[in-house]
């Protein structure tokens, strides 16, 4: 009669350790048995997995770059489109400002700007230009129909080209945004009509 737990003819004990305890020395491994008659080649099968499961991490790799690059074009849309919405609100803010600006402006030029109404207006001008205000408009600069209203129009031998004589508003800016035009008198060299004239 065997003991329980014991399997007839003794526990069977496999040394599997790779250093000798008595020599100190490695083993070798044990040689593994020859295939058998007729059987198929392991090798041929773990291919044919290692080609599946390579397909298969070449199709997920290239979903997650498709991923990545989606949100990386869709990060760079949200920023542009966040940074064109502020241009656009504080543009509509300064818009509304625009003719306290003139007023600040007119009472420059007419010495009025004095005591405490001084230092509010230039406060305002400081403010204004922190987010981006732009002023421009000076005599004497080349007349732009995009960035300048001609309101009056003259003719000078003074001048070789079509040229600002007087800001009567100046303009401004946000960025490359016009917010309003400067209000501008022209004047044109002398000779332009004439021109006109003997062409016709």
């Amino acid at each position: 009669m065997t003991d329980r737990g014991e399997e007839p003819g003794g526990p069977v004990i496999r040394d599997r350790r790779r250093i000798d305890p008595e020599t100190g020395q490695v083993r070798e491994p044990a040689a593994t048995p020859a295939p058998e008659a007729g059987a198929e080649p392991e090798g041929g099968a773990d291919d044919e997995k290692l080609a599946a499961l390579q397909a298969q991490l070449d199709e997920r790799t290239q979903d997650l770059q498709r991923l990545q690059a989606e949100y990386s074009n869709y990060r760079k849309r949200v920023d542009r489109d966040k940074g064109a919405l502020r241009e656009i609100a504080v543009g509509s803010v300064l818009t509304e400002l625009l003719p306290i600006l003139d007023d600040v402006g007119r009472a420059r030029q007419h010495n009025e700007l004095t005591g405490g109404f001084k230092s509010v207006g230039e406060s305002l001008e400081a403010t204004v230009g922190k987010l981006g205000l732009q002023k421009f408009g000076e005599p004497g600069e080349p007349f732009d129909p995009n960035v300048h209203e001609a309101l009056l129009h003259s003719y000078s031998a003074d001048v070789t080209e079509t040229s600002v004589q007087t800001v009567l508003e100046p303009g401004y800016r946000i960025g490359d945004r016009v917010l309003r035009p400067a209000r501008v008198a022209v004047v044109e060299p002398e000779d332009a009509p004439a021109e006109s004239g003997d062409d016709e």
